[in-house]
């Protein structure tokens, strides 16, 4: 006696019978054509084999090829010959072998292979690992991605089709009409024309500028940037920092943190928090905590701060220039400065000071309006004070010696003040020492220094010479208006020239400077 089972189940068999059947065609691969045909059983298993026109349809996607053998209970075949897939409306790979497997869909193609995204990008390569199931295009033998911008080469990578990302890895090179560049690791978005950087990438540009990034996008359609981590070169500039913003159709480039830009002809390096190079006008900014350091002879360097600093390049050595401003302090080991700001020009080796300067040279202030400085053979040569100038020198026993007038130039001798000329309105005033030993029965047990008078001088032009950065001596061109007070008639009003100021606290250290 048969039993009946319940109507219920029935149905739902009825219904998953219903169901596979279409689930497992969908699976089968189905020969749509072929000029000929034969079959035969090896080892128990029916294999056909193809000839001529071969068109094989799984689904949406059609399979062409000169001749095939397909294994029907393996639902899986092998390809040769003009061999041709076409996945939907979008995806079309060519080749010259083929071995498919229907229940995985995974394609593997040899030979003269090339995969081709509709209206995006082609794939060259003898290796091709086709997974239709993931979407993805694997090859691991050498392989050249060529779009409308971009061809990028590898020894391995692979494309995934939905998204339009190619990944490369290993031995990555890439060219276009603008830049060359080389990689270990790189992706890059065949639709928005967009790299991003996952390991250290070299781009070498069409004129030689040379850029080393570690991550972070370009789009090379627009030819903007957000990179992390790098470094840009030009014949002229070397530019480091965290992270960098770049536009290369306008050639502005911006680095954001830890920025070092090097003027390599210059010899200088310029710090900061934040960099701006806009390479069409010739012009870098710095700001943000931002010092230069220039090396200006074996073993020193200046260092020069201020709230910004701007390089200017120029084709002619005449316009090329340094600005800073405001709050400028410079240091050197034989130097240090303050004013609101200042311009270096390279090609006559001046650094002219703006707006309240001061310099300071060993034991010696200098003050005007205006002050430029020569540098010659990496040295100080000679310091210009323009309007209201105004050396100070303080003496072993701490008295002031002064000189005042119209101009002056300040001349240098192995980092010290040699001699001083002032022309027009020259004052001067200086105390006058004499040293004598001091004895202990007929024997000589030290020396003391003390002030034999002060002298005070008005003279139109003078020259003031130094001996060990101190006033020993004074020459007088015009007949001089001059007087000698004694010692103990000094008094504290006598030991001042008008507009005397010493500003020895605003002297800056080094730290004041690099802020470390």
């Amino acid at each position: 006696m048969i039993e009946r089972l319940p109507f219920g189940i029935c149905v739902s068999i009825i219904a998953m019978a219903l169901l596979a059947e279409p689930v497992n065609a969908q699976r089968k691969v189905k020969l749509q054509h072929a000029d000929r045909t034969k079959g035969r059983i090896v080892n128990g298993e029916r294999i056909d084999r193809m000839i001529g026109n071969v068109v094989f349809v799984q689904n949406q996607t059609t399979i062409y090829c000169d001749s095939a053998i397909f294994y029907r209970s393996q639902n899986a075949m092998d390809a040769f010959g003009r061999v041709r897939i076409v996945d939907g409306d979008s995806v079309t790979i060519t080749a010259s072998l083929l071995k498919y497997n229907g229940n995985t869909k995974m394609a593997n193609l040899r030979k003269n292979v090339v995969f081709t995204k509709l209206n995006t990008t082609t794939l060259y390569t003898d290796y091709l690992d086709y997974d239709r199931v993931k979407n993805q295009a694997r090859y691991f033998n050498g392989g050249k991605l060529v779009d409308s911008t971009n061809t990028l080469t590898s020894a391995k990578g692979y494309y995934d089709i939905p998204r339009n990302l190619a990944s490369f890895k290993k031995d990555v090179v890439g060219v276009n009409q603008d830049y060359t560049l080389s990689s270990d690791t790189l992706q890059y978005n065949s639709r928005t024309k967009t790299l991003l950087f996952q390991d250290v990438t070299t781009i070498i540009d069409s004129k030689g500028d040379k850029a080393i990034y570690r991550e972070g996008f370009y789009d090379t359609r627009s030819k903007t940037s957000d990179l992390k981590k790098g470094q840009f070169e030009t014949p002229s500039y070397r530019v480091t920092g965290d992270k960098y913003l770049i536009d290369d159709k306008r050639k502005v480039y911006k680095a954001r943190t830890n920025v070092v830009m090097v003027a390599k002809e210059d010899q200088l390096n310029i710090y900061g928090d934040f960099g701006d190079y806009d390479k069409g006008a010739g012009i870098s900014k710095v700001w943000g905590n931002a010092y230069l350091a220039k090396i200006t002879e074996e073993q020193d360097t200046l260092f020069l701060a201020a709230d910004t600093l701007i390089s200017i390049e120029s084709p002619d050595p005449a316009k090329k220039r340094l600005l800073a401003y405001p709050n400028v302090r410079v240091f050197r080991s034989d130097l240090q400065g303050i004013a609101d700001s200042l311009v270096y020009v390279a090609a006559d080796s001046m650094m002219y000071f703006y707006g309240d300067p001061v310099l300071w040279s060993n034991g010696n202030q200098m003050t005007a309006d205006s002050i430029r400085m020569l540098i010659l053979k990496k040295k100080i040569d000679k310091v210009y004070m323009i309007n209201n100038s105004f050396v100070i020198s303080q003496d072993s026993l701490g008295n002031f010696n002064q000189i005042k007038g119209r101009k002056m130039v300040a001349n240098f001798r192995q980092d010290a003040i040699d001699h001083v000329n002032v022309t027009g309105n020259g004052e001067s005033l200086y105390f006058a020492l004499q040293e004598e030993e001091i004895k202990s029965d007929t024997v000589a047990v030290g020396k003391i220094l003390f002030v034999t008078g002060l002298n005070k001088i008005i003279c139109s032009n003078m020259k003031i010479n130094f001996k060990r950065g101190t006033v020993n001596n004074v020459t007088f061109y015009v007949k001089p208006d001059a007087e000698f007070i004694p010692p103990h008639e000094i008094k504290e009003a006598d030991t001042r020239l008008k507009n005397f100021t010493w500003r020895i606290n605003d002297r800056p250290r080094k730290r004041d400077v690099t802020g470390k």
